[in-house]
């Protein structure tokens, strides 16, 4: 059984802390992110630590205990550090390019895939085969990354597609000719 529940959050210089009920606000040298809690969990906010307290033993208060202190540690992380995913194309004319607020792909269909990026993400495109996601905040980045990779995903023959850059695609062998 896990208990990260329990470990309470260093709270970085720069970084202001404030809880309103049940919603939490980050503020920090990067930007300001607000995520509202469960109020079965109690935040207590001290000089330079934040500690989380449940109200009771059932799983679910388990489980929401753990899970509140993993979303405020990253909110603390995002405006300290911003949080970046990283994906690569393979495929041939396969490619990316960034224009204002729309990422434009070339993915092998019969026309180009305009994907329109949404606030608090930046995305790059340093290479027409690489493509970088960054933002504050981590679900925000995640659910990003993942809408691009969705538009093409990584096929198991030839290997075409957009994948994670630290994603493995296992490979099949086609049909073999007689």
């Amino acid at each position: 059984m896990s208990r990260v529940g329990y470990k309470p959050i260093q709270i970085p210089s720069g970084v202001k802390i404030q809880v309103s009920g049940p919603a939490v606000t980050v503020e920090g040298p990067k930007g300001k992110l607000t995520q509202k809690t469960s109020p079965l969990i109690k935040i207590q906010v001290e000089k330079d630590q934040i500690s989380f307290k449940r109200s009771g033993e059932d799983n679910r208060n388990k489980a929401l205990h753990g899970l509140t202190r993993s979303l405020v540690q990253n909110m603390i992380h995002g405006v300290v550090n911003e949080f970046t995913r990283q994906l690569q194309i393979e495929g041939v004319g396969f490619k990316a390019q960034v224009n204002g607020q729309n990422l434009q792909l070339s993915l092998g269909y019969s026309h180009q895939i305009n994907y329109v990026i949404p606030s608090g993400v930046k995305v790059t495109a340093a290479k027409p085969t690489q493509i970088s996601v960054s933002g504050i905040d981590a679900t925000l980045v995640g659910q990003v990354a993942a809408e691009i990779r969705s538009f093409y995903k990584p096929e198991p023959y030839k290997g075409k597609g957009v994948r994670y850059a630290d994603e493995h695609v296992r490979r099949k062998k086609g049909k073999a000719v007689a």
